[in-house]
């Protein structure tokens, strides 16, 4: 259990209380130090958006959970941020979805994966895949490796925090990728098929609620939600709400 000396009216509460999971994540093994950094700029960028869930993100929720439904073979890729901040929602997320879970880290090492493996059986998850001898080609970090029964044969692969080395890759493998990016400018979120720019925090109960929302719903419309989204001008809305808020604090 974590212990905090701030109280919950600290202004910044929940920034330090997700920070301290980071940190607890580290020393357990699940989060890499360098995963530490990687939330520091998503923190940054979720500063300049104003902390808050915007319309060009509900949109691409919206897509995102259509996408899901329609899918096949959707599969949820898991790093150790993720599995530290939100590994119950992305659980509750593959029920939902009928979606397999599947570790795939870019500071990668066996002890690791186990030590998520086991963190999300204790958190609830019945099976989450590991990396075995398949690999994504022309990817040249550790996120090359993938399982056979996950990445491999999936039609849809929700990336979350991922760091844009095989978006692009899994794209051109005919998959369709729907991701969770603070930063507007990543690769993954110019690369992917639906980009959700928002915190994961936020993001993942409306996600799952728009899901449930739209569960009901008939291939026919699920495919025109899909067929009718467009990643650029989400994507071009946030860099405008980037534009909008830094020129609103500079006072001009």
């Amino acid at each position: 259990m974590i212990k905090y000396i701030l109280s919950k009216s600290h202004p910044r509460y929940l920034s330090l209380y997700y920070r301290d999971l980071l940190a607890k994540g580290v020393r357990n093994g699940i989060t890499s130090l360098q995963g530490l950094t990687a939330h520091g700029r998503g923190e940054a960028f979720d500063y300049l958006i104003g902390e808050k869930t915007h319309s060009f993100a509900q949109k691409a929720i919206e897509a995102a959970a259509a996408m899901l439904l329609l899918s096949r073979k959707p599969v949820i890729s898991v790093n150790g941020n993720t599995a530290a901040l939100v590994p119950k929602e992305l659980i509750k997320l593959a029920q939902v979805t009928k979606a397999k879970l599947e570790v795939n880290l870019f500071h990668s090492s066996k002890k690791r994966e186990r030590a998520i493996v086991a963190y999300f059986k204790k958190c609830g998850a019945r099976e989450v895949l590991t990396p075995d001898k398949t690999i994504i080609p022309n990817v040249t970090s550790n996120r090359k490796h993938i399982s056979q029964a996950g990445q491999k044969t999936a039609d849809v692969i929700f990336i979350p925090l991922e760091d844009g080395d095989r978006t692009e890759q899994l794209i051109k493998l005919g998959k369709k990728v729907i991701t969770v990016d603070l930063n507007p400018l990543s690769r993954t979120a110019q690369k992917a098929s639906v980009t959700i720019v928002d915190n994961i925090i936020r993001c993942l109960p409306l996600l799952i609620a728009e899901i449930n929302k739209l569960k009901h719903t008939n291939e026919k419309e699920l495919l025109g939600i899909v067929k009718k989204y467009r990643n650029r001008p989400v994507i071009n809305q946030a860099l405008q709400q980037l534009n909008r808020r830094l020129t609103a604090l500079s006072g001009k």
